[in-house]
């Protein structure tokens, strides 16, 4: 039975451990301005040309530029995992992020969840509607794409479970029984 427990108890360990996965790569964490928020940003966006961020989203369209491609996205707070929250009327806007490396638009489906890091650049004036919008810009250092949610729950995730049983039996017999399965 000790033998048991110490499997789940490793079974445990290895379940949390293949779900922990780094957002930001290490390189750039020590980069990252954690306090220019999104709000400020919004505000006057040109002031803070260079600062390294972290913003996240949900993709609204994606198009190929002659200087790479160019993601719009409706801002989004990021849980503590730094995945955009599901809630848009917590956005605070919109931002436009910049790759600038070949990145097929077709690739980046709308309504996906990114969390981008990237240097803030000079902002952009675009129509929005019927009126002008001035999109804070970054150039992305890194995506991360977020798996849909049905994605996660179609996903095969390792399961670990302890079941107790018992039974008992009138006659001849009588019975019980315990078990642990992985």
């Amino acid at each position: 039975m000790t033998s048991c427990m110490s499997w789940g108890v490793i079974a445990i360990g290895l379940i949390a451990a293949c779900s922990s996965q780094r957002v930001i790569p290490e390189a750039l964490e020590p980069l990252v301005d954690r306090a220019v928020m999104f709000r400020e940003v919004v505000a006057t966006p040109d002031s803070y040309q260079g600062k390294m961020v972290v913003f996240g989203g949900e993709v609204l369209k994606a198009k190929r530029l002659k200087e790479g491609t160019q993601i719009e996205l409706l801002q989004l707070p990021l849980d503590r995992g730094e995945r955009p929250i599901l809630n848009r009327q917590q956005s605070q806007g919109r931002f436009l992020a910049i790759q600038q490396e070949f990145l097929d638009p077709a690739t980046i489906v709308e309504g996906s969840k990114l969390t981008v890091v990237g240097e803030l650049s000079k902002s952009k004036v675009e129509h929005l509607d019927d009126v002008e919008y001035r999109y804070p810009v970054l150039i992305v250092k890194h995506l991360h794409l977020w798996p849909s949610r049905s994605d996660d729950d179609a996903r095969p995730r390792p399961r670990f479970s302890i079941g107790v049983g018992g039974g008992t039996g009138m006659g001849v017999g009588g019975g019980g029984r315990f078990g642990i399965g992985f």
